[in-house]
């Protein structure tokens, strides 16, 4: 099969499941403190490069739903983005978290700290670090080990 169309649909498959994740668990994906069950999905750059795209056209879709408006739509998307860049770079499975945790702690905890009175900026980076640290470490990498443990959905993803 043509290798484009590949990556295309795995784009495509990854953006889709984040979406439905994030949006059928709203109450606990927006939020100053936020746990997105999608984004235990980050560790798929581990395997494929499909899922930089589609971890951030999956979170751009989600956040036209935030609460925070364009602001989260633009920044959370471009930390999603620039973590999954990063992490894809990342050849160990233990250390392919961290830009997840520290640009979604960062980038959208100020954005929470701009769009919720009273909120500090500090409370805010701790709230969603510690979201990002359960999406994933707690999910994330116990998916990735069953992925890596199972020949064909790893072959699917290469």
């Amino acid at each position: 099969m043509n290798k484009k169309i590949i990556f295309i649909v795995q784009t495509a498959v990854i953006a889709a499941i984040y979406f439905v994740l994030t949006f059928f668990l709203t109450p606990i994906s927006f939020g100053p403190v936020q746990v997105r069950i999608s984004e235990a999905m980050s560790v798929l750059v581990f395997f494929t490069p499909a899922a930089v795209p589609g971890l951030a056209i999956g979170c751009l879709i989600s956040n036209l739903a935030s609460p925070y408006g364009m602001l989260d739509i633009v920044f959370g998307t471009l930390a999603t983005l620039l973590s999954a860049i990063c992490a894809r770079r990342i050849r160990h499975k233990w250390l392919i978290g961290i830009p997840y945790v520290v640009f979604n702690a960062v980038i959208v905890g100020y954005v929470l700290h701009l769009m919720v009175a009273g909120l500090g900026w500090l409370y805010a980076a701790l709230g969603v670090g510690l979201g990002e640290l359960l999406s994933v470490y707690v999910l994330g990498i116990p998916l990735l080990n069953l992925i890596d443990k199972n020949e064909p959905i790893k072959r699917m993803l290469q």
